[in-house]
């Protein structure tokens, strides 16, 4: 695929600005933008320049949710289908090697929301709102959001949302732990270009081995978990960023990192 509809992937010096551009739609997933998603991955993933992924979406929305017009009719094996798409997509945020971050305006909910989640970060604008609706059209979230929710702001909260479809503003999504800034919308993208400056003067090995620990730890047992660790901690004394960065601490001056 060559011609992106409905995304586009700018690369600004060490950062990454992913856009869903179906503003009219309020950018809402379906499974052309699934498609592009996965192919601005594939290059990010490797791209030799880009040190942080920052995610937004143009118009009033981050993403108000999946695509209702285009799921009404599908049969069950089309909508297992389609939530094994995304759920695959949304795992290869996770799986970047780059920090990722979600800046947030208008609306995030289902499958935006769920987007959202499989960033690392999410920083939102003062009139945003939260939700998972999806049980008030017969259904629940198709792309792990039943997973992701109650691992970032505990089972219960979720289960709430989950539960009655209800949205929340950004202050109780920022006292929950569902994003970790606030800020008024005209500094949204300020906010994000901030944070991303401060992982770009970061090594960028050590950032993809924190990645590694949290979101590979996420499904083993503290023992297990600490365990591997341990062998991600021994992996960082390879690199020559960890060797100039302890260096550097020890002479008391400012590193200077490589990338390698």
């Amino acid at each position: 695929m060559t011609d992106f509809q409905f995304t586009t992937l700018n690369v600004e010096g060490p950062i990454g600005w992913l856009t869903l551009t179906r503003a009219k739609q309020l950018n809402a997933l379906n499974h052309r933008v699934m498609e592009e998603l996965h192919e601005h991955l594939a290059v990010i993933s490797s791209h030799p320049d880009i040190r942080t992924v920052i995610l937004r979406g143009e118009g009033r929305a981050f993403a108000a949710g999946a695509d209702i017009a285009e799921m009404v009719d599908l049969r069950v094996t089309e909508a297992e289908y389609f939530s094994r798409q995304g759920q695959d997509v949304f795992a290869e945020f996770e799986a970047l090697p780059q920090p990722t971050i979600a800046l947030i305006q208008g609306y995030a909910l289902g499958g935006g929301l769920e987007l959202a989640m499989a960033c690392d970060l999410r920083i939102a604008a003062e009139g945003a709102k939260f939700g998972q609706p999806e049980v008030t059209i017969g259904v629940l979230p198709g792309f792990a959001g039943s997973q992701r929710l109650p691992r970032l702001i505990g089972q219960g909260r979720a289960l709430h949302l989950l539960l009655t479809g209800d949205t929340i503003d950004a202050a109780t999504a920022l006292s929950y732990g569902l994003v970790t800034q606030v800020v008024p919308e005209a500094e949204l993208e300020a906010a994000g270009r901030t944070l991303a400056e401060k992982f770009g003067a970061l090594p960028k090995s050590a950032l993809a081995l924190v990645k590694r620990a949290v979101y590979e730890g996420d499904s083993m047992d503290l023992r297990h978990g600490a365990a591997h660790e341990a062998a991600l901690f021994g992996l960082a004394f390879s690199t020559a960023d960890r060797q100039e960065g302890m260096r550097a601490f020890v002479e008391r001056r400012k590193p200077e990192f490589r990338g390698e």
